[in-house]
């Protein structure tokens, strides 16, 4: 599939993705790629994120290609219930444990837990071996249950601008090389 047969869905997660970090500056390069807007993107509710996601997906009219990353990654999962519209595949890179009640902030347990069912389409997901919001393991095991390929990213952070992942070059490389799969 080509970026211009497909409607990109940017997902970000907890305070949005700013100028420098790698989802937009790929929403500035793929030309038929729109963020999911959410109204509070420091105070998330579970509800109101999912029904974004949902009626973007809705919206969509050509199959839809998510690209989510860390909050943005369960606010997909929870809402593919409400999907009326062709999901082609999904990329999630850096998916919190939205069960671990250690992790902060505390409210992203709201988002949990994580349906276990395979998804109904292709999906990449990418994880670090040292994110502070997820142990590689279960994000390991999240993919697993979803049947999603798993990639391991190595020691990369939460594979944000904080972490050093602004271009982030090999995942664009993947992206690429995903996309021509569906």
């Amino acid at each position: 599939m080509k970026v211009k047969d497909a409607d990109i869905l940017i997902v970000p997660g907890y305070t949005n993705s700013g100028p420098d970090h790698w989802q937009s500056r790929w929403q500035s390069r793929l030309s038929t790629a729109r963020r999911v807007e959410q109204a509070e993107w420091s105070k998330p509710v579970r509800e109101d994120w999912t029904a974004k996601v949902a009626d973007a997906v809705n919206e969509a009219e050509r199959p839809v290609v998510v690209i989510a990353h860390s909050l943005g990654v369960p606010s997909v999962v929870q809402a593919i219930p409400r999907f009326r519209n062709r999901v082609a595949g999904a990329f999630f890179v850096a998916p919190p444990d939205v069960a671990n009640p250690d992790i902060r902030p505390r409210h992203l347990m709201t988002f949990g837990p994580y349906p276990r069912d395979p998804l109904p389409f292709p999906s990449i997901t990418i994880a670090s071996r040292n994110d502070p919001y997820c142990t590689f393991e279960v994000a390991e095991d999240i993919a697993s249950a979803w049947g999603s390929l798993f990639i391991d990213a190595g020691e990369a952070g939460h594979l944000n601008a904080e972490s050093g992942h602004g271009p982030w070059p090999e995942g664009s490389m993947t992206f690429a090389q995903f996309m021509t799969r569906l």
